[in-house]
């Protein structure tokens, strides 16, 4: 006799489906007391600068954008330039935080 101990099904779900009822973040138990409330979104008068990016061009060059986090603009003498840190491939198997000055043509909104 043979059992099913496991099925090679995609699992149902995900954080962005439309239409799956209460957001996690308005969830919660009615015998604890609410969390307190979250900070306000940024707003672009915010004090911090960063920004979630793609990196077009990164220091590995394996051909794919990655996640970045833009800290600051300056204007080069070639264009305007974004400082920028992002994970890549220092050594084979080993990822490391970069941190460069970008031309903007590189970067892009997340």
């Amino acid at each position: 006799m043979r059992s099913i101990l496991w099925e090679d099904r995609r699992v149902a779900g995900g954080m962005n489906k439309r239409g799956s009822g209460v957001p996690l973040g308005e969830r919660r138990r009615s015998d604890r007391p609410a969390p307190p409330a979250a900070p306000a979104r940024r707003t672009p008068t915010s004090a911090c600068p960063a920004r979630h990016c793609w990196v077009g061009d990164p220091l590995d060059e394996e051909g794919e954008k990655r996640p970045g986090l833009l800290l600051e603009w300056r204007q080069g003498p070639e264009g305007w330039q974004g400082l920028v840190v992002y994970a890549a491939r220092v050594r084979p198997g080993s990822w490391g935080l970069v941190q460069e000055w970008l031309p903007s043509a590189s970067l892009t909104p997340l």
